[in-house]
């Protein structure tokens, strides 16, 4: 039983759009795509620390070890990026997040499917550029030669052929990306106005805004799957044990533009309807304080959104409790998510399979019962 008081939220929220969905007044251009988003009250896990969570919110377990959701969705659909990774992450230059690489991990599917760090600003790939004193021709032959190396060893040792082949793969992927990763990520080809609807010229929004502007720049060369992480889990970003208010409002301060920047583009081009867009901390905050002005970790209620890929918007899916503190309504397991993303990028959870260890594992595990695709999309 908590002994901590309840937190009221200084933070008002209003009802937006035709749809009257309430959002938060921290978010205020995010409020303008209220239609278009799909809000779904009632996520839970049973991750309370960031890790755990963070790898429950990704892979769906909150042990390690297992493949996170962009790499099943890269398995079930493929790649038709042939000079760039299927699976590109960006994560914040201030720290990675607590989970670390698990989070864009293969786990135990193929090396091929792991997730490839891409950076906003400098080389977007450290080390994928040739020296200055080499030649494209000295290069080419240099790569020849290694992989007809590593395929001579593969031949004549049980070396484990999926890693072998992955690194192959990935050799001959670096050589590719020499162009085309550098062309991908400047965003000084993009207008002025462009660059300025995300908040690229604004100190506080310019780091996210320029992420989810290459984010956009890769959906659009066929990159499957764009992970961009706010923040690395300490207090000075999403984890707020000493100040939510203040901390809640400086970070939306980073992140609103950008967010609403994406919808907006990705609308104006057509191609929302083709991209599915979902934003999710690893969990949600307790309606008690602590420490005062803060709040603890609480993964048994909190929020995600969707929209686009072919979602409805304008939606609301379950609820918590009067406090906020659990999920009671229309429950949805981080598992129930990820089968709804999957059934909206044309997949099936329950044929998504790959065995492992004598076992055909899915991306939902056993669980996925509550698919919300059809519901998001009618």
């Amino acid at each position: 039983v908590t002994q901590q008081p309840l937190l009221g939220c200084k933070i008002p929220f209003r009802e937006c759009g035709e749809s009257r969905i309430p959002i938060s007044d921290a978010f205020p251009l995010l409020q303008r795509h209220a239609d278009r988003l799909a809000v779904i009250r009632s996520c839970h896990h049973d991750g309370f620390n960031h890790s755990p969570a963070q790898y429950a919110l990704t892979t769906g377990m909150t042990r390690l070890g297992f493949p996170s959701i962009g790499a099943w969705i890269t398995y079930g659909l493929g790649s038709v990026a042939d000079n760039l990774p299927a699976m590109v992450v960006m994560t914040d230059p201030d720290g990675k997040i607590k989970g670390g690489t698990p989070c864009w991990g293969n786990g135990f599917l193929p090396a091929v499917y792991q997730g490839s760090p891409v950076r906003a600003t400098g080389a977007p790939i450290l080390y994928v550029n040739r020296r200055p004193d080499e030649s494209a021709a000295s290069q080419r032959s240099t790569l020849d030669l290694a992989q007809w190396l590593n395929r001579r060893h593969s031949a004549q040792t049980s070396a484990a052929a999926s890693e072998l082949d992955s690194r192959i793969a990935a050799y001959e992927l670096a050589f590719r990306m020499q162009t085309a990763a550098p062309e991908a990520t400047d965003i000084m080809r993009e207008s002025a106005e462009t660059r300025k609807l995300y908040g690229i010229d604004d100190e506080k929004t310019r780091d996210f805004g320029t992420r989810c502007l290459i984010a956009r720049r890769l959906t659009e060369r066929g990159v499957r799957f764009v992970q961009v992480i706010s923040g690395s889990g300490d207090s000075k970003d999403w984890d707020h044990h000493d100040d939510a208010y203040e901390g809640t409002l400086r970070q939306a301060k980073k992140v609103d533009q950008p967010i609403a920047a994406l919808l907006q583009d990705l609308a104006a081009r057509g191609q929302l309807e083709e991209t599915l867009v979902v934003w999710s901390g690893e969990f949600g905050r307790t309606p008690t304080s602590q420490g005062g002005k803060g709040r603890d970790h609480n993964p048994n209620g909190f929020t995600m959104w969707m929209a686009g890929g072919g979602i409805r918007g304008g939606k609301i899916i379950g609820a918590t409790d009067e406090l906020g503190l659990r999920a009671i309504d229309d429950k949805v397991h981080v598992n129930d998510a990820h089968a709804t993303m999957l059934s909206l990028l044309g997949l099936d959870h329950r044929k998504l399979t790959f065995l492992f260890q004598g076992r055909e594992y899915r991306a939902t595990d056993v669980g996925g019962d509550n698919d919300l695709a059809r519901r998001l999309i009618i």
